[in-house]
């Protein structure tokens, strides 16, 4: 790729030169490929920030920690792309080996789970309430709890992590899911561990899901006192897991990322379904990687050991699936109880014991394997944490701005119907208390206060402060002028963000705007080029109704965290990018992730440097262009073929 300038004119609107090349790297189908897949050389980054000056009380460990923070600021600057080199990746896609997208074991025993028509029967606001709720009210209010059932459980996972849709073009037919996922490669895996529930199993179990045959997949029998001694009633869990192999078969080093974003859209989709039930969502946070791998019986895989370099061949093990999260789900409006992570961890490390059943499926018969994932994977690994609460926030409220904006559509009509835009118009437009209302939908808090702590849906899944912000670039939003704007989600962060951008930036409230939303002006002017050129020369970045980045506070959250913090601001950015695709369907638009854009430029234009603030994804909303090549055919029963 030929090296090109980036110009500085004297506005601090920085105008980049385009290139004829495009690379796609969002929420689509693999069909539509890449019109640059060729080879990709690594791009030279600025080396990693330095590490505080070790002083002579420092210990071992914390020299270990700084070691480990190295690695992740190289590991994420390696993985940038820029104007001269896009990230390490294939030289082009292996098709013969393209992952198959559904993991199932062998000889497991298959529990059939039950299905519902994505519109009620019955339209009337009688009937909606009890059996799929609008979809606006969720915001402010849970309904009462349903109990643990086989329905219950049904319409959770079949509003969360189910198919939605086949695809069919030509010869080609693929599924579409309702958590997206980046190049629709699905390497999230989903675990269910349950008490007893009639007619699904007579004993507390661990299940794998199966989404092609929306059944579980019975794995082994836990100890019955596991659920009364740790958690109240009605409760169960929800384990995820990534298989790297299906990101990095496309996107190479940079998979990590990606699977990182699909996690925290997995978690947004479930805290969703389950707030349709009565049900609250959050992260037991404190456990350690190596609980997570006991609980979903992740031990059954080889262990992989990590080569010096990126090399090719069969390589099986690749194909092992890596522990992510495990969130406790249990009734809205229970409170005063504590985890006790200690005991937990002793309990969950004695299933390593338990009979486990089935035989994982390969996935390819030749592999890829990007070294520098699995390493980064290992240094951001989260031990078993003590001393912190397991806190049970009350439920917060969203601000309402514009209820008109929804159309009226029941939550299983906005994330069954759910779908990844692959153009954008350029047409049409927006109101400017709608664009409020769903800017509204973003904030971690909810209504009124300052914006910090997670409380809201589906923010309060997660148990730490919003690290994530949005710099916003606003098309066609009628009634506010073109220009950039920022989302402030921790207003903590407001004076360090002041300092760290552009002195020329006007931080002023657009007209219209409460003063409990933190939205700030701070440029105004047609970004519609800009855009396009910052997420990799595409025109759905320019194309919609407005388009965004955003931006993590990143090394001092590491520092202050620890480095097993890098994986979870992807998640935030994931929930947060679930939120935004399920507003622009309930106000009947459309929207896209973009994983595909020009880290440092980014940086650039918004006057950031160093590693403070990254930008870790970028989004946008707006009307769709349909392709009516491509017919849609129903989730269930579908085509008895691999997508």
């Amino acid at each position: 790729m030929p090296s090109l300038p980036l110009r500085n004119p004297p506005s601090p609107l920085f105008h980049f030169i385009p290139t004829t090349t495009t690379l796609f790297h969002f929420h689509k189908h693999p069909s539509f490929q890449s019109k640059a897949m060729g080879s990709f050389s690594s791009s030279p980054s600025p080396s990693p920030s330095s590490p505080s000056p070790s002083t002579s009380n420092d210990t071992k460990h914390q020299n270990l920690d700084e070691h480990k923070l190295s690695h992740v600021l190289k590991y994420h600057n390696q993985t940038k792309h820029n104007f001269k080199n896009y990230a390490r990746g294939p030289h082009g896609l292996d098709w013969a080996n393209q992952p198959n997208p559904f993991r199932r074991y062998l000889s497991a025993p298959l529990l059939s789970l039950l299905h519902f028509p994505t519109s009620p029967p019955s339209p009337s606001p009688q009937t909606q309430p009890l059996d799929a709720p609008l979809y606006s009210s969720l915001f402010n209010s849970l309904p009462s709890p349903k109990p643990i059932s086989k329905s219950t459980i049904s319409q959770f996972l079949y509003d969360s992590l189910a198919l939605s849709a086949w695809k069919t073009t030509g010869f080609s037919t693929w599924s579409l899911r309702v958590n997206p996922s980046s190049g629709n490669l699905h390497p999230t895996e989903a675990y269910i561990v349950a008490p007893a529930i009639p007619s699904l199993s007579d004993s507390p179990f661990v299940a794998h899901y199966a989404p092609k045959e929306h059944s579980l997949e019975l794995r082994a029998q836990i100890p019955s006192g596991f659920f009364p001694k740790f958690f109240p009633p009605n409760s169960f869990l929800v384990g995820l897991s990534s298989v790297f192999w299906r990101e990095a078969w496309k996107y190479g080093e940079r998979a990590f990322r990606y699977c990182n974003h699909d996690v925290g859209h997995a978690i947004a989709a479930i805290a969703m379904a389950a707030a349709s039930l009565g049900w609250d969502v959050k992260l037991l946070d404190s456990l350690g990687c190596d609980d997570l791998k006991s609980l979903m019986g992740l031990h059954v895989f080889p262990e992989f050991e990590i080569p010096s370099r990126a090399v090719k061949g069969k390589i099986p093990e690749i194909e092992f699936e890596h522990p992510d999260c495990v969130m406790l789900v249990y009734p809205s409006g229970v409170s005063g109880f504590d985890v006790n992570y200690k005991e937990l961890s002793s309990a969950i490390l004695e299933f390593s014991k338990l009979e486990w059943k089935g035989k994982p499926n390969s996935l390819s018969k030749e592999h890829v394997c990007w070294d520098i994932i699995y390493r980064t994977a290992e240094v951001v690994k989260k031990p078993l944490t003590l001393g912190n609460r397991f806190l049970v926030d009350p439920f917060q409220r969203s601000d309402l701005y514009s209820e008109n904006s929804y159309k009226g559509l029941t939550v299983r009509q906005v994330v069954r119907k759910r779908r990844s835009a692959v153009d954008m118009d350029g047409v049409t437009g927006m109101e400017r208390d709608t664009f409020y209302q769903i800017l509204s939908h973003c904030l971690p808090s909810g209504c009124g206060g300052k914006q910090r702590r997670q409380l809201s849906l589906p923010f309060r899944a997660l148990p730490w402060d919003a690290e994530v912000h949005a710099a916003l670039f606003v098309h066609r939003v009628v009634g506010l002028p073109q220009g950039l704007y920022l989302l402030v989600r921790n207003e903590n962060h407001l004076d360090e963000l002041k300092k760290a951008m552009n002195p020329d930036f006007l931080w002023v409230k657009p007209e219209g705007c409460s003063g409990d939303l933190p939205l700030y002006e701070l440029l105004r002017s047609d970004c519609k080029r800009l855009a396009k050129q910052l997420s990799c020369h595409q025109d759905i970045a320019s194309d919609g109704c407005f388009s965004l980045g955003m931006l993590a506070r990143m090394e001092p959250t590491l520092r202050e965290k620890n480095v097993w913090m890098y994986p979870r601001l992807f998640w935030e950015t994931g929930v947060l990018g679930q939120v935004l695709y399920l507003e622009a369907h309930a106000v009947g638009i459309s929207a896209t992730g973009i994983g595909c854009f020009f880290d440092d430029p980014v940086h650039q234009l918004l006057g950031l440097k160093g590693s403070t603030f990254q930008s870790l994804y970028h989004f946008t909303v707006g009307g769709p262009v349909l392709d009516k090549r491509i017919m849609s055919l129903p989730a269930y029963p579908g085509p008895d073929v691999d997508a």
